[in-house]
C-alpha cells in the first residue's frame, strides 16, 4: 500500500485571485486556520502561493526591526523589504508555485516540502487546482493501524516479494514500531526484508531481530 496525494489532500480548497488584498488574505488565513492559499489567474490556473510567511514581513520590517545579518541574510532582507510593500496576492505570493499531482506518492510530497521548507503544496491536475496537501496531511499516514502494517509485511513482503515461509518469522507492530524475528535463508534475503519493512507506509522504525547465518551482521 502506497498512499497517493489524492488519498490525504483537501479537495476543493479555498483559493484567492491575484487581486485579493493583504487585509482580505490575512483575515481569511486567520478565519480558516490554514497556512496558505493558492493564487489563481483569470483562467483558474495556479500562479503562486501566498502564505503567512509572505505576509509577516510587512509587520516585522515596517515596524523597523533590525537584527544582526550576514551577507546572505542581507540579500534576503532586501527581498523581504520589497515584499513588505505589497498590497495584493500578486505582490506577496511566492512564484512560480511548487505543485504536485494528485496521484504522486505522499512520500514524494513529503520530500518536496522538506527540500523546499514549505508547509503545503497545491495539487494540480490538467492545469487546474484539484486540492491542497499540508504537512499535517502527509503525517496522517502514520495513523495507520498496527494490524494493517503487520498484515502487509506478512502477505506482501514475506509471501509475495521474497517467497518466505511466514511461519519461520515473527512480526509484531507496536505503535508503528516493527520487530521482526526469525531465520532468513540468506543474509541478503534478511537485509532485503528489513529494508522493505522500513519503507512500508506508516512504519516508524524497524527492529531487526533476525538470526543471520554465522558471521553475518544485521543490516544497518
Amino acid at each position: 500500500m502506497s498512499a497517493r496525494v489524492v488519498d490525504v489532500m483537501t479537495a476543493h480548497p479555498v483559493a484567492v485571485r491575484g487581486s485579493a488584498s493583504f487585509k482580505e488574505i490575512a483575515a481569511r488565513l486567520r478565519e480558516l486556520h490554514v497556512p496558505a492559499f493558492p493564487v489563481l489567474d483569470a483562467d483558474g490556473k495556479v500562479i503562486g502561493v501566498v502564505s503567512e510567511a509572505d505576509l509577516l514581513p510587512k509587520e516585522a520590517l515596517e515596524a523597523g526591526y533590525e537584527g544582526h545579518r550576514g551577507r546572505l541574510a542581507r540579500l534576503r532582507h532586501r527581498a523581504e523589504r520589497e515584499k513588505a510593500t505589497g498590497v495584493t496576492a500578486s505582490d506577496l505570493m511566492s512564484a512560480p508555485p511548487l505543485t504536485i499531482g494528485p496521484f504522486d506518492l505522499v512520500s514524494h510530497a513529503a520530500h518536496v516540502m522538506y527540500d523546499h521548507n514549505v508547509t503545503c503544496l497545491p495539487v494540480v491536475a490538467r492545469g487546474r487546482l484539484a486540492g491542497m496537501i499540508t504537512r499535517a496531511d502527509v503525517l496522517s499516514v502514520f495513523g495507520r493501524a498496527d494490524a494493517d502494517i503487520r498484515r502487509e509485511i506478512v502477505q506482501r513482503v514475506l509471501l509475495r516479494e521474497y517467497l518466505a515461509d511466514p511461519a519461520t518469522f515473527t512480526v509484531t507492530v507496536d505503535d508503528g514500531v516493527v520487530t521482526i524475528t526469525g531465520r532468513p535463508e540468506t543474509a541478503e534475503a534478511g537485509h532485503a526484508i528489513i529494508a522493505s519493512a522500513r519503507h512500508m507506509e506508516g512504519v516508524i522504525a524497524v527492529r531487526d531481530q533476525l538470526t543471520y547465518p554465522s558471521g553475518t551482521a544485521r543490516a544497518a
